[in-house]
This record gives C-alpha cells, sequence and structure tokens, in this order.
C-alpha cells in the first residue's frame, strides 16, 4: 500500500484547533476536531471553509474532550460529515457537557450580534446550534482501554491512558506497515486523581503536544502550602477567597486539594461553593467514574468540605449578596468569562 499522508489542519502556529487529518488510500481519517480560541486572528479561521469537504471524511478519532480538542464536531456534522466519532465512554460524557455548552454560547454571541446591530454581515449566523450539537451525540462510538478499534477497514486505532482529563488518551494508529501516534495532550506522571498516565506503543511518527515543554511544575506541597496560606490570610481578614477554575479536571484537583488540606488543619473549616452548571456537570461524571481514579478515591475526596452547588443562575446571584468568608471555584479558568467575572 502507498504511505499515508498526514496533514495539519489546527494546532499549528498555535496551540489550539487540534485537527490531523490521516489519508490513507481513498480513506480520510480525522484526529481530533477543535475550535480555534485566544486573539481574533484565531477565531475567525473557525469560520473559514474547511479544507476538505467535512462528508468525504469517514470517521473521527478523539483523543479527549477539551472544546480545542472536540468542540468543532457539530460545525463539520452541520456540512455533511455523518460517520462514527470514536472516543472513550468518558470522553463521550465529557464532550456531551462542552458540547452543549458550546452551541447554547454559539447561538447566544448570534443573537447578542444580531440585537446589538455590530456583525459586519447582514444576517449573521451562528458556527453552528443546538440543533447540531444534538446530531452529533449519536454519532459517537466508545472504545475500550488498550484494545484494537478497526477503523474503516484500514487502519487500527488503539486508545492509551494521559491522564489529562478524565478519559483522556493517546491514540496509535496502524495501516499496515505504517503507524502513527498522536500524544493528545499529556497529563502529569502522578495527576492526584486519574489513573496513572500509560506509555503507548511506539510508532514510525509521533505527534507531542508541546505547549509546556519548557516549563517545570513545582512539587504540589510546596504549591498547595501557597494556596493554604493564601486562604487562611483571606480568611482571617474575613474575605473571601475566589478560584478561577476550568471546568473540567481543574475544578476537581482543587476540591481534591481542598479536602487534603482540610483534612490536615492547614485550611479553616469555611463553605466551599462550586458556582458554575458546566463544572458540577462535569463534577458529577468524575463521581460516577470509579474505574477512571485512583484505586483511594472516593466520592469524599470531592466533596468532604462544607460543599455547596450553584447549579441554577439564581443560587449564583445570591452569592453576591454574601458577605461571609468562604471559598468560590469558579470558571472560567482563565477569568476570560463566565460566573467568575
Amino acid at each position: 500500500m502507498s504511505a499515508p499522508t498526514l496533514t495539519f489542519l489546527g494546532a499549528s502556529g498555535t496551540v489550539t484547533g487540534s485537527k490531523y487529518l490521516l489519508t490513507i488510500g481513498e480513506t480520510r481519517l480525522l484526529v481530533d476536531a477543535g475550535m480555534f480560541q485566544g486573539e481574533k486572528q484565531w477565531r475567525n479561521r473557525n469560520r473559514e471553509p474547511f479544507p476538505v469537504d467535512p462528508a468525504s471524511i469517514d470517521a473521527i478519532l478523539l483523543t479527549h474532550a477539551h472544546a480545542d480538542h472536540s468542540s468543532y464536531l457539530p460545525a463539520l456534522v452541520k456540512h455533511g460529515f455523518s460517520g462514527p466519532i470514536y472516543a472513550t465512554e468518558a470522553s463521550i460524557r465529557l464532550a456531551e457537557i462542552v458540547l452543549r455548552d458550546s452551541g447554547k454560547l454559539q447561538e447566544q454571541a448570534t443573537d447578542d450580534a444580531v440585537r446589538g446591530g455590530w456583525s459586519k454581515h447582514d444576517n449573521p449566523e451562528a458556527l453552528y446550534t443546538t440543533a447540531d450539537v444534538e446530531a452529533t451525540l449519536p454519532l459517537f462510538r466508545a472504545v475500550e482501554w488498550n484494545t484494537n478499534i478497526d477503523v474503516e477497514g484500514v487502519a487500527w486505532a488503539r486508545w492509551a491512558r494521559s491522564a489529562h482529563i478524565l478519559g483522556s488518551a493517546s491514540i496509535h494508529v496502524e495501516a499496515g506497515p505504517y503507524s502513527v501516534l498522536f500524544s493528545g495532550d499529556l497529563g502529569r506522571h502522578d495527576h492526584p486523581i486519574l489513573r496513572d498516565r500509560e506509555t503507548p506503543e511506539g510508532a514510525d511518527v509521533v505527534l507531542c503536544e508541546s505547549t509546556y515543554g519548557d516549563r517545570e511544575h513545582p512539587e504540589p506541597e510546596v504549591a498547595h502550602e501557597i494556596f493554604a496560606d493564601a486562604i487562611r490570610r483571606t480568611i482571617d481578614r474575613g474575605g473571601q477567597v475566589v478560584v478561577p477554575a476550568f471546568a473540567i479536571d481543574r475544578t476537581e484537583t482543587v476540591l481534591h486539594a481542598l479536602v487534603q488540606m482540610r483534612r490536615e488543619g492547614r485550611i479553616p473549616d469555611v463553605p466551599v461553593v462550586v458556582d458554575g452548571p458546566m463544572s458540577l456537570a462535569a463534577l458529577d461524571v468524575y463521581r460516577d467514574s470509579h474505574d477512571e481514579l485512583h484505586d483511594d478515591i472516593t466520592v469524599a475526596d470531592f466533596t468532604g468540605l462544607n460543599l455547596t452547588e450553584t447549579r441554577r443562575g439564581a443560587e449564583s446571584r445570591k452569592l453576591n449578596r454574601r458577605r461571609d468568608p468562604m471559598i468560590i471555584i469558579s470558571s472560567s479558568g482563565m477569568a476570560e468569562g463566565g460566573r467568575v467575572l
């Protein structure tokens, strides 16, 4: 067979919008389908015509559910893609949350543009709608860990844990004598909640995430003491600690750290609030996914606190009137939008 070809359709020149087109003979496989995020020059690329006809893509392989890897899926479906989307079960559950949130945001942004009259288009349209999201969800197909999946009769694909977020994976694809490994986003070797990152099978070509390749993480004990000290000082003066946290994985790891610090008596026993429906929906998935967590992790490792969950907007707005010391965990993680503002 002729050698497969690999085309970078995203995450090139920027770290978002991950999309890799793997062409094997006449078969087209797409690995990840993320939206471009960040500066306007990158966000505008989401509106550009897709380089190939989405209807010509035979299948999609998903490394994980973060928006920069998954939230372009409904746009592909809107324009004709109808094949299977392979992902781990946990990734599918999280992707459902991410895509529905994204579809709602797309519609809201379009409505705001129409009402405000600031769009340069006479009839602005959403990149995709919630209806496109609902058309996407039935296309997902769950895969087992470390199990070869026959993809369109032209390749075998295998998912190995990458410990980035729940369900995240590196994907090894083998087509005849050729092989390629997509690392996906890689987590730490010692994630506090998730099962350990695995070493996937080697390949002829490796596409490896390098976003934080020049960074060194501080040891968790040191980082957590800085956090604990900030909490103690703020609570001592009657203040409230607001923690911007990504809705998926970061909220859970922050809760886990708070539980550990509270058990050790390093922070006072004050109310802890998780503010945001998306964060809480993801937390529900983590609580249910015992097989994906370390054996010693229990529900109490997320909830062993004076915990309040604000799932409705009215509950969130009540927080604005409270003046008692507390810790509020809210998204977005970059404090660029969402309830944290």
